[in-house]
């Protein structure tokens, strides 16, 4: 029976580029799934953008642009990663699209229909200096239950440990460096304490082979109680309040769905956004009971797949998962965090920019990976072995050895009978089909290289027994050398389709020189026989040490000025006098109604009329104090369309470039004598 897959990788953040802790886990899927459509399976493999949330909002303000685009900018960038190490989603959406923000607000009404949802007035922790509510994930502070400092407002990157802001000690605004006060505010709740939930979760989480038996134990810590039955599942916030990036609650005006509610809900969105594409039936395919729903995620949310997302989808009148895949970090040399400026980061973009080959990678990460939830490690002079001994000394040099002699002396057409111990060998290599794919199966990746790398080994002690390159000097050993050659290419056909889940194109480029359609596993039963081959051409190169002396080198130390923020690149004096400055005097400065750190400016610049300038100093000067003051603005910006109204032009003020440790926005102001209209040069 075809089984029917529906595979997801945990939702990027779009507020960054890739890193490569997202290649390892989009490497580790995509073998998987290549692998299951090898095996004859039907697979959907779908992944999106997490696109909302206080993070993405902020980060646009910033940049001047909505929220919309802000995303729509980084999602442009992800094609280069995923084409680049052949990763092959089916399908990559937003959860902004459509398809999100229904199913998200249908869930909340199952939700609700089925009393788990709780409204209760909480206190809250509120930026006084940036006037709003603090997202979880800007406040900080000391994790309370182990201490460790600098943590986030919702869980412990140290211990695990998941927990209020509220709870944090010594918490600070992440914004703005202040400490934040609390205020109330009515929030919506998912009930996860509800018995219904706890007996559920406690049905499910033990259901055999759906989750690793270490996650297993995580997760019964989280169900335990104390002496005084505290403890346990606690209900979860599941809104935040206006202003927020987000998908809105039904009958609630100004409160949106927590991104992480309606995160998880976009891996279906995005399957159902594809499904639309396809013509296919999104309600279906998910009625039909054979369908398997496998998630693959790293460790630090495991607490989000494992007790909110199955609770929600069940009480929602949805599937739940059936698989949840979870992962390690990836550090580098012996357990290094991975940190650009210490110079033990790894850019994917940069790899692929030195022209490494992208299947070392694949090849590496598929080496280092098992299916416990263990951190693997990026050491430099490992990768260097494992690639150029055993990827392409071991099993691409098999074919490169015997291929020659095929075309030169026998027209490229392989013998139909290899001879015994010929057929010997490749009835040992196509023996090992069942144990290979059951440890692909279970994600034992390492494992299922190290088996295949050994049945190279035995290619190459027959190469190493027979020596083709002695055979050719003797033309009565015509027979033979062509048996001999003959059994190294079918051999190298047998492991190029083990290895084929993780080297996808090189596989493609076997598969062109062997002249052959696209390979599966039941290939492995067939044998080539009288089959005519095409040239060889070298279809891997070793790794050049050099190179990844490059892909690790630290970043040049920047420039610093006192202040502590680096220059900017070099400009000629023909850039500079492109920006007009001129001396503006403030005639009038007000609040803005609506924003929590604009100021309306009205400027005079000696023009015989005034300009409106809103400016992001709201946290530094009150209105009274600036009017009547001089200052410099950049008089040559196009006006800027601002939901406030029109902006045109900028006014000059300086800050330092850790506003934490050093607060403050400070106005330039000329000397006295200045006037209006003055052009600063």
């Amino acid at each position: 029976m075809t089984r029917k897959l529906f595979v997801t990788t945990a939702l990027p953040y779009a507020n960054a580029p890739f890193h490569i802790g997202h290649m390892m886990e989009y490497i580790q899927a995509d073998i998987w799934v290549r692998f299951q459509r090898m095996q004859g399976s039907e697979v959907h493999f779908v992944g999106a953008d997490d696109a909302h949330g206080a993070p993405i909002m902020i980060a646009a303000e910033k940049a001047g642009i909505t929220p919309q685009q802000f995303v729509a900018q980084v999602a442009a960038g992800r094609p280069q990663y995923l084409n680049g190490f052949h990763i092959a989603f089916d399908n990559w959406h937003s959860t902004d699209g459509p398809e999100n923000h229904a199913l998200a607000q249908d869930i909340y009404r199952a939700l609700r229909a089925n009393e788990l949802i709780d409204v209760k007035t909480i206190e809250q922790f509120f930026d006084p200096d940036k006037g709003m509510f603090l997202p979880d994930r800007f406040i900080k502070g000391e994790c309370p239950k182990c201490g460790a400092a600098d943590q986030y407002g919702d869980s412990c990157e140290v211990c695990g440990a998941v927990y209020a802001p509220t709870e944090l000690k010594k918490p600070y605004s992440a914004l703005s460096g202040a400490t934040p006060v609390l205020k109330s505010s009515d929030h919506y709740f998912f009930r996860l304490s509800d018995p219904r939930c706890v007996e559920f979760l406690e049905q499910w989480t033990h259901t055999p082979g759906r989750l690793q038996p270490e996650v297993l134990n995580k997760i019964k810590e989280w169900f335990a109680k104390d002496e005084d039955g505290q403890g346990g599942l606690g209900d979860w916030d599941i809104s935040r309040d206006a202003p927020y990036f987000g998908i809105e609650i039904p009958d609630a005006p100004g409160k949106y769905f927590y991104v992480w509610l309606d995160a998880p809900i976009g891996y279906l969105a995005s399957l159902k956004n594809y499904f639309g594409k396809k013509g296919l039936d999104y309600e279906a395919f998910f009625a039909d009971p054979a369908v398997e729903q496998i998630h693959f995620i790293g460790k630090d949310i495991t607490y989000f797949h494992t007790l909110f997302w199955p609770a929600m989808l069940h009480f929602s009148g949805r599937k739940t998962p059936d698989k949840i895949n979870v992962h390690g970090f990836i550090t580098v040399n012996g357990g290094q965090k991975m940190s650009k400026s210490r110079g033990t980061g790894i850019s994917p973009l940069k790899y692929l920019e030195l022209g490494m080959h992208p299947e070392w990678l694949r090849y590496y990460i598929a080496a280092k990976l098992n299916s416990r939830v263990e951190d693997i490690d990026f050491n430099p002079e490992d990768f260097i072995a494992r690639v150029n001994s055993d990827l392409v000394g071991k099993y691409i040099n098999i074919a490169s050895r015997a291929a020659g002699f095929l075309t030169k002396r026998f027209e490229g057409r392989l013998s139909a009978d290899l001879g015994v111990e010929g057929r010997s060998l490749l009835d040992a290599l196509r023996a090992q089909r069942g144990a290979i794919t059951e440890l692909y199966e279970e994600r034992e990746y390492g494992k299922a290289l190290r088996e295949i790398m050994a049945l190279a080994d035995k290619v190459n002690e027959y190469v190493d027994t027979h020596k083709p390159w002695e055979l050719a000097k003797h033309p009565e050993q015509a027979a033979v050398l062509h048996d001999v050659c003959s059994t190294c290419i079918e051999a190298f056909r047998l492991l190029t389709i083990y290895l084929k889940p993780v080297l996808p194109a090189l596989a493609e480029k076997v598969e062109a020189f062997l002249q052959v359609a696209p390979m599966s596993f039941e290939d492995i039963g067939r044998a080539l026989g009288a089959h005519s081959i095409g040239a060889y051409q070298h279809l891997m190169q070793r790794v050049d040490a050099q190179l990844l002396d490059e892909l690790l080198a630290p970043p040049p130390a920047p420039k610093l000025v006192p202040g502590g923020e680096e220059l900017a690149p070099e400009i000629k004096i023909d850039d500079f006098t492109k920006v007009d400055l001129r001396i503006a005097k403030i005639v009038k400065a007000e609040a803005v109604e609506g924003s929590d750190k604009l100021l309306r400016l009205t400027l005079d610049v000696g023009e015989g009329k005034t300009r409106n300038v809103f400016s992001g100093i709201k946290s530094a000067y009150k209105p009274e104090d600036l009017e009547g003051k001089l200052t410099v603005m950049v008089a040559n910006l196009a006006p800027r369309k601002m939901k406030f109204g029109l902006s045109e032009g900028m006014v000059l003020a300086a800050s330092h470039a850790d506003e934490k440790a050093n607060p403050g926005i400070f106005v330039l102001e000329p000397f006295p004598g200045a006037q209006p209209g003055m052009r600063v040069r």
